[in-house]
């Protein structure tokens, strides 16, 4: 029979990396008579600007996007539509010549 082999890992010598050596560092409490921090401005951020070109491409690609979408669900539908015709008539024509099969 085919035994499967367990692979033999020794046991490792010693550390692979020494251990990293953590200082505590000192507080300093800040003098009661210290000057609050200056404020800082926020951060500048980029503002958008919409033009009129803006909105009217914005507009024109939400646009495409719907008419996409919807001419590929309409033309799932027609299939759908299509394929459960082709099959109703199929079952006809199979009902009929059993049909006529069974008279004769």
């Amino acid at each position: 029979m085919i035994r499967p082999k367990v692979p033999v890992n020794p046991m490792p010598t010693s550390y692979a990396a020494t251990p990293a050596v953590v200082e505590p560092t000192a507080v300093i409490p800040s003098s009661p008579h210290a000057a609050p921090p200056a404020p800082t401005a926020p951060p500048s951020r980029p503002v958008v600007q919409l033009t009129p070109g803006t909105v009217v491409a914005t507009a024109g690609m939400g646009v495409a996007v719907v008419l996409v979408i919807g001419a590929v669900l309409v033309s799932m539908l027609l299939a759908v539509a299509i394929t459960g015709a082709s099959v109703a008539i199929c079952a006809v024509v199979i009902r009929s010549i059993l049909a006529s099969d069974t008279r004769r």
